[in-house]
């Protein structure tokens, strides 16, 4: 199946000169999304993962999906002051500003794989951010998965040191 047929492209959104990949209409498809899961799941089979990182909000969406089928506990990472217990908090600097994940303190334990997974990779800052919570509440980063990467904006480059995949690249907008 080629996922870019699944995904819908948005010209000029947020702003002009965007083309905006918009998973929405691969998650109304049963048989896409199913896939999507499918190919993940295949992918880190052998990484015996012990908690699946969703980022907000889209990777919720995946990464729920995907701890289910593990059969393992998910965890929320969520902007700032949206969970209700003591969290530990990153920021990360984005294209035009900056921003912050957080996750409950007691989310992860020391030593656990966790496999951290959002719908698409652009700079890499907010994967980064994740990869980081991850690692400073002593879990280990068993992978990074994604639906889409924008190869042109080079953000698994600043990744390398995990084992990342994609299911969809898109070369230039």
């Amino acid at each position: 199946m080629d996922l870019k047929d699944k995904i819908r492209n948005v010209r000029d959104y947020p702003r002009p000169g965007i083309v905006f990949r918009d998973i929405t209409t691969l998650l109304t498809d049963p048989i896409a999304y199913n896939y999507t899961l499918d190919r993940f799941c295949e992918h880190y089979r052998e990484y015996d993962v012990d908690k699946v990182l969703g980022v907000e909000a889209r990777g919720f969406i995946f990464g729920g999906g995907l701890a289910s089928r593990f059969g393992v506990g998910f965890v929320a990472a969520r902007k700032p002051q949206k969970l209700p217990f003591h969290t530990i908090r990153e920021d990360y600097e984005l294209e035009y500003g900056s921003d912050s994940l957080e996750i409950h303190i007691d989310a992860l334990r020391a030593g656990e794989q966790v496999l951290v997974v959002d719908d698409l990779i652009a700079t890499g800052g907010t994967l980064g951010a994740a990869t980081r919570l991850v690692e400073r509440a002593g879990a280990h980063v068993a992978g990074i998965a994604v639906v889409i990467e924008l190869l042109f904006l080079n953000g698994f480059d600043t990744l390398e040191k995990y084992n990342r995949y994609s299911l969809v690249q898109y070369d230039r907008e």
